[in-house]
């Protein structure tokens, strides 16, 4: 099924050093992009993370230190990829736990101010999950019965993560709409102030810490009772996002 799109969508998949948001970096992105006509552009580029890429991930997706070696950082082609994904939606495999965080910090860190809360976040994993419960080589298997061959490369779990959606459309027309506002809404499980979701918007729109001694409690009241908490989290190991995110509601406060 075509997707019916009123913005561009950016598939996109990250490769990195390991899976901790707030410390690991991209080693490779892949993103492929489709305009409401349906036609498509990809892109795939390899990053020097300017730190070692541990080995137990070169295991996975096959990227070594001296592979990158050369290769330009993340700072030197953000713009060049905010540029990219100016104004799409965005969309990937387990991407609204994972690799939009992870590229929301990158962005953060090299210094580009992004806007990403107009976006639209389609979570194909999410969806895959909700109605089957499975990994991307055996959705691709399920939805598009075709074998993933170079699984854990960006370039084919990208274009693999495309294909299944579009075959979820296929396949469920009673529970998925095809609309890029009901397949964020759809393949989200909060509704997220911050990236990694340690703020979330309760069930009036206000948000609330979902995380520690505080959750469930609105982070103005807690800024206000407990003024502390605001510096403890500003030097604790959160994601630039996180204490951005902070810092705006801290701002906006009567």
């Amino acid at each position: 099924m075509k997707l019916n799109l009123k913005n561009p969508i950016v598939f996109f998949d990250l490769e990195t050093t390991g899976i901790n948001i707030n410390n690991d970096r991209i080693v490779e992105i892949c993103y492929l992009k489709v305009y409401p006509n349906g036609n498509e552009e990809s892109k795939t580029l390899r990053i020097n993370p300017e730190m070692h890429i541990p080995e137990q991930s070169s295991a996975v997706h096959g990227i070594y230190d001296e592979d990158v070696a050369d290769c330009p950082t993340f700072k030197e082609v953000a713009k060049v990829i905010a540029r990219d994904i100016e104004g799409c939606d965005l969309a990937g495999f387990n991407s609204n736990r994972f690799d939009v965080p992870l590229l929301a910090e990158e962005f953060l860190r090299a210094g580009v101010d992004i806007d990403m809360s107009r976006r639209k976040f389609i979570d194909v994993q999410v969806i895959y999950h909700k109605l089957e419960q499975r990994t991307l080589s055996a959705a691709y298997k399920f939805y598009c019965d075709k074998n993933l061959e170079d699984a854990h490369t960006a370039e084919a779990d990208t274009r693999a993560t495309y294909e299944v959606l579009k075959a979820q459309l296929d396949r469920y027309p009673e529970e998925l709409q095809n609309d890029m506002a009901f397949l964020s809404e759809y393949s989200s499980f909060t509704r997220n102030v911050d990236f990694a979701g340690r703020i979330v918007y309760d069930e009036k729109g206000v948000p609330t810490f979902n995380f520690g001694k505080y959750k469930g409690k609105s982070v103005e009241e807690v800024l206000s009772r407990d003024p502390g908490y605001y510096s403890w989290m500003l030097q604790g190991d959160f994601t630039l996002n996180t204490k951005q995110m902070l810092t705006r509601i801290k701002l906006g406060m009567k």
